[in-house]
């Protein structure tokens, strides 16, 4: 194998306490603070394990969506991408809109193997890697927790509800990254600043020839319910008598 393509979304951070927009279509953004996908940051890594066992000889990370994205690529930098592209838009983009994008970039760089995080955790559609494989025409080993580069396959381990599944793929190929795939690395302090250095390749929609539009309308987002406040009970006996009560009432 010789290129490695990860894609990398700007997304809440995972410790913020999400807060529902005034308009209930969406969350609040502003002023907040953004990260990295985990499940794509296990994928930068994944990529970067590959190429240091000799398996690659070159990572991209590609970002879509607005120019505050160079932040993120910028961290795939830091932790040991060689190379970043931003596809600059600041129209809302969808799975579908997404994977058509990544084709064009995929078509364009013909990396052995695209490595995508499973889901994004803002919108949890575990779509985008799926989409990809199917508008490429490539194979696909999605919620993977174990890659294994072989001579001319990878064998990929993913995780099913029936227990793990090994499969053999022959590249070139879409991998998505499950939580168990590795743990990622911190960026040293000197790969931050070198990679604030680094040019960022720009790219738009309109260049590429994607139609962006949305597919899908956002009817309404709701905070979930709270909870009720717990009981305390004395005994195991009382715990018992609450519970029967409970599902008498159901």
């Amino acid at each position: 194998m010789n290129r490695i393509l990860v894609p990398v979304k700007r997304v809440i951070d995972y410790a913020v306490k999400i807060r529902v927009r005034p308009d209930k279509l969406g969350v609040e953004t502003a002023n907040v603070k953004m990260s990295m996908n985990p499940f794509d940051e296990i994928a930068v890594e994944e990529a970067i394990q590959l190429k240091e066992k000799g398996h690659a000889k070159e990572i991209i990370a590609v970002s879509l969506g607005p120019k505050a994205n160079q932040e993120t690529l910028r961290t795939a930098l830091a932790m040991g991408a060689d190379r970043a592209i931003l596809v600059e838009t600041d129209a809302e983009l969808q799975p579908l809109a997404v994977a058509k994008l990544l084709q064009k970039i995929a078509e364009a760089e013909k990396p052995d193997l695209v490595i995508l995080g499973k889901q994004a955790i803002d919108d949890d559609a575990n779509q985008t890697g799926q989409m990809l494989a199917g508008l490429l025409k490539w194979p696909q080993g999605t919620f993977a927790s174990q890659v294994n580069p072989l001579s001319g396959k990878v064998n990929v381990t993913r995780e099913t509800d029936k227990g793990l599944e090994t499969l053999e793929i022959i590249p070139p190929a879409v991998l998505t990254a499950d939580l168990r795939l590795n743990t990622p690395r911190f960026a040293k302090l000197q790969n931050i600043m070198k990679a604030k250095k680094k040019e960022i390749e720009q790219r738009t929609p309109e260049g590429l020839g994607v139609d962006i539009s949305p597919r899908l309308t956002v009817i309404s987002v709701e905070e979930p319910p709270t909870r009720a406040a717990g009981v305390k009970v004395e005994t195991v006996d009382q715990l018992v008598q609450k519970n029967k009560k409970k599902k008498k009432k159901k």
